[in-house]
């Protein structure tokens, strides 16, 4: 499979007629073949035309064969080989073992969708069947069950170019609701997206599914976005990025006569709380810890803990010098992009010239282009309680440290702090006390909380939790991974006295389909 520079709408490959792309090599700097134009308004009305035409059909599709669409997805992908390990490598600058991992979870996620869809519990079938003696009023035939939203948007990430992208978690969820997908793919890497959008392509088709089912759309700027989160016959919107571009794709979203909901995931500091016996234990073993985390992938991760927040004394002391003798040894990476990398400079510029913020350490300087030099800074919490502005995240390896007076003034910090994906407690048994202070408000501030551990590596399974309050998505009753994240592409739909030959195969009264649902209150076995 070679890449062709087109895109892919419904199993036509399209030319595009607008700006072009070029993917560029961030750890040569060097611009990669072939160029790839971007689409219009004829392109978006085309995918999203056959993606309506798709949608009734396809989301009444049984779930075997739902099931079976996904796992051939991943199996697709698979097949591609090294030709699409290199390309991936290639436009993001990640190191190889990396991306053959996240092929891994991205294959993965696929198939846990098609186990989730077999199983058949995100219907959530609720029968209360007719009671027509009950005193004082009789009771109707009352059956529910959950269907798909519509055709969904899916933008994909820069910083995850399978596993959040062409057919990442916002692709495979929305397909395991029953709702066709159209792909806006990120500039950063084309050719990735290309090689995966093929072998989504060649899954419909060897499936036997309506072409709309999935397309794929390239464009320069926002446009292409714009006009796809716009058009009436989307229903629901996937994002990974900045909270710029979520804020943005939001406000379209509200303004449209038929408002629809916009799953973005965008920004978080992750704080990290070494409490004060852990920290005299083992403060060095934590620090060693903590900067592992930090450096992981040049500190792109949407969970890479930019935020310490400790008691004061010797015990944070030597934790802060561990870090830096651990920091200063770390080489230095390649940031995805050349925007990716001097918006990385621009926040360790603002850190560096705090009038109260001190430099700590940083690492090692590279010597090839957007090299991620990790830093560590640290302040008072009189001074990150005075400025709003230290909040701000800093995308890449970059952590800064608060120094408290005590667990009170390490509680206002946490009080204060803005809607994140984690937090991370770092205790031992005689903490306990403070943990237990502190939960209320991380339970209030995060999606998941975190002990002994560290929030970069998301588990792809059915009790993770990767969304959280506000500005750390847009929505924190949902989840961008794990199988609860394909109830933000549903809805619940009632039928009221129904006739069974009229009713879908979840609410039939004899239960064909074998579902575990709620019957008059009870779960069928």
């Amino acid at each position: 499979m070679h890449c062709s520079g087109q895109m892919l709408i419904g199993q036509q490959a399209v030319t595009g007629s607008s700006a072009v792309i070029h993917a560029v090599n961030p750890a040569t700097g060097e611009q990669m073949e072939p160029p790839y134009p971007g689409g219009g308004a004829a392109e978006v009305e085309k995918a999203c035309q056959l993606a309506l035409a798709a949608f009734d059909d396809y989301r009444e599709l049984a779930l075997e064969d739902r099931a079976l669409f996904l796992e051939t997805i991943a199996n697709e992908i698979e097949a591609i080989g090294e030709v699409l390990i290199q390309r991936a490598v290639s436009e993001s600058g990640l190191p190889q073992a990396r991306i053959v991992s996240e092929r891994g979870r991205t294959c993965g996620q696929l198939r846990l969708f098609a186990s989730v869809v077999r199983a058949g519990e995100w219907l959530d079938v609720r029968i209360d069947p007719a009671i027509p003696d009950r005193q004082p009023m009789p009771r109707t035939d009352l059956r529910q069950r959950h269907i798909a939203l519509g055709p969904v948007a899916v933008f994909g990430a820069s910083n995850f170019p399978l596993a959040f992208s062409v057919a990442g978690g916002d692709t495979a969820s929305a397909l395991a609701a029953g709702c066709p997908v159209i792909v806006k793919a990120h500039s950063a890497h084309p050719g990735t997206s290309e090689l995966v959008g093929r072998a989504v392509q060649k899954a419909v088709s060897k499936c036997g599914l309506p072409e709309g089912v999935f397309s794929m759309l390239f464009g320069s700027g926002r446009d292409v976005g714009a006009a796809l989160v716009a058009d009436y016959r989307i229903k629901a919107v996937g994002f990974t990025g900045s909270r710029s571009g979520g804020t943005a794709l939001m406000q379209i979203a509200q303004q449209r006569k038929e408002p629809i909901p916009v799953y973005a995931e965008m920004s978080s500091i992750n704080p990290v709380f070494p409490l004060p016996s852990a920290l005299k234990a083992r403060g060095e073993t934590i620090a060693e810890g903590f900067v592992a985390s930090l450096n992981m992938g040049a500190g792109q991760f949407c969970t890479s803990p930019g935020l310490v927040v400790a008691e004061k004394g010797e015990a944070l002391d030597a934790f802060v010098s561990k870090a830096r003798d651990v920091l200063q040894q770390c080489a230095s990476q390649t940031m995805l992009t050349r925007g990716i990398y001097e918006a990385y400079q621009q926040g360790l510029d603002r850190l560096s010239s705090h009038a109260n913020v001190s430099e700590v350490a940083r690492g090692q300087v590279g010597d090839s282009p957007n090299q991620c030099q990790s830093a560590l800074f640290i302040t008072t919490a009189t001074d990150f309680l005075a400025d709003e502005a230290l909040q701000d995240e800093v995308f890449g390896s970059t952590s800064l440290v608060i120094e408290c007076t005590d667990s009170a003034e390490v509680k206002q910090i946490a009080e204060l702090l803005e809607g994140q994906l984690t937090a991370t407690l770092q205790m031992d048994d005689a903490d306990f006390d403070i943990a237990r202070q502190l939960l209320p408000t991380l339970e209030r501030k995060a999606g998941r909380i975190l002990v002994n551990g560290w929030p970069t590596g998301v588990e792809v399974g059915h009790a993770t939790i990767h969304g959280g309050p506000y500005p750390a998505t847009s929505d924190s009753r949902t989840t961008s991974v794990g199988s609860a994240a394909i109830f933000r592409f549903l809805r619940p739909v009632c039928y009221q006295a129904l006739p069974d030959r009229l009713l879908p195969g979840p609410l039939k009264e004899s239960n064909p389909m074998g579902l575990k649902r709620l019957y008059n209150g009870k779960r069928e076995t």
